[in-house]
């Protein structure tokens, strides 16, 4: 992982554009390709990113950017979609690497630890004539939580969550863009299953051709959560 702190402007254009004007932030090159723009503020949350499949290409600043003081271009494309990040450097505080080894992922609370174990007895939640593969199904990256088959014979992925971010459905992309290159899972489509879902998140994984599906808890487990029933 490399982290560059630096005076810099930031440019995303693709299927929306954004900027954000000349600022300090920090700049988080990671192993998996993706870059993520950090202010000193918002809590976790990226100013602007680009997720994997991407590359990044350092450039030669063109005459105007480096008349107006930029030394360094960083271009970041998704391989995908073709939406490209631009940061115009204008100056680096600080520049440096680290090797972070393979992380054992997140360690689920006990609520996520349930949902995850009655998702996978309850399949039905998810769609009629599901048949569960595996809980943990192991990748590069990380465990999926639930990988499910449908009667024709494609994959389902699913991430659950209690409550549900844009984060989550991140990590859930990863994991399709992984398991979607095995010629044995293909096609895989995912679920982003949590007890709530924020509309930023359920914006993104419209966007990515993700469902949501939100799941009570109480009702899984057999007692009455005060939810409106049919029967």
């Amino acid at each position: 992982m490399r982290l560059v702190i630096a005076r810099c402007s930031v440019d995303y254009t693709g299927r929306l554009t954004a900027h954000l004007p000349l600022a300090t932030r920090l700049l988080v090159h990671k192993g998996d390709g993706s870059l993520l723009v950090h202010s000193d503020g918002g809590s976790y949350k990226p100013l602007n990113w680009m997720s994997p499949p991407c590359r990044l290409e350092v450039e030669e600043p063109d005459a105007d950017s480096v008349a107006a003081g930029v030394v360094e271009h960083w271009r970041v494309t998704h391989a995908k979609t073709g939406d490209a990040l631009l940061v115009r450097i204008y100056e680096v505080l600080h520049d440096s690497s680290h090797e972070l080894g393979i992380d054992p992922g997140l360690q689920k609370d006990g609520v996520e630890a349930d949902l995850q174990r009655l998702l996978a007895e309850q399949v039905d939640v998810i769609g009629d004539n599901l048949t569960l593969v595996r809980r943990e199904f192991p990748t590069a990256i990380g465990p999926v939580d639930l990988l499910l088959r449908d009667p024709a014979g494609g994959t389902i992925a699913v991430e659950v969550k209690r409550r549900g971010d844009i984060d989550g459905v991140e990590q859930l992309t990863r994991y399709l863009e992984l398991l979607g290159r095995d010629p044995h899972l293909a096609p895989v489509t995912g679920v982003f299953a949590a007890q709530e879902i924020k509309p930023q998140a359920k914006v993104l994984a419209a966007d990515r051709g993700i469902r949501c599906v939100t799941l009570d808890y109480e009702g899984m487990k057999g007692i009455e959560s005060g939810a409106p029933r049919l029967f």
